[in-house]
């Protein structure tokens, strides 16, 4: 199983940004999916997840900004973020708990990472 991040870049501040994590390889079911981030010098975060029955959870630092979704008929989770701040700087990472067969239990794969950059 493989997880792939796109999407991040150079924004000005206010400005938005849309991340994708497609997930692939022998896959038979996937729970939850999220972003996280680390910024540097600092911990990896959780910034939203998203369970397979569609409920999402938000850090407080991005409530009404960001905006986390799915495609279950393509694997990929996204994280529609908007009004920018240059503390939203950081490594987003998108994981999933994905169960590859019907009979082992669900694990927990992480993405490669993609750098979203907030500067005038």
């Amino acid at each position: 199983v493989q997880l792939q991040a796109s999407g991040g870049g150079l924004v000005q501040p206010g400005g938005s940004l849309r991340l994708s994590c497609a997930s692939s390889g022998s896959i038979f079911s996937i729970n939850a999916m999220g972003w996280y981030r680390q910024a540097p010098g600092k911990q990896r975060d959780l910034v939203a997840t998203i369970t397979s029955g569609d409920n999402t959870n938000y850090a407080d630092s991005v409530k009404g900004r960001f905006t986390i979704s799915r495609d279950n008929a393509k694997n990929t989770v996204y994280l529609q973020m908007n009004s920018l701040k240059p503390e939203d700087t950081a490594v987003y990472y998108c994981n999933a708990v994905i169960r590859s067969t019907g009979w082992r239990p669900p694990l927990t794969y992480w993405g490669q990472g993609t750098l979203v950059t907030v500067s005038s």
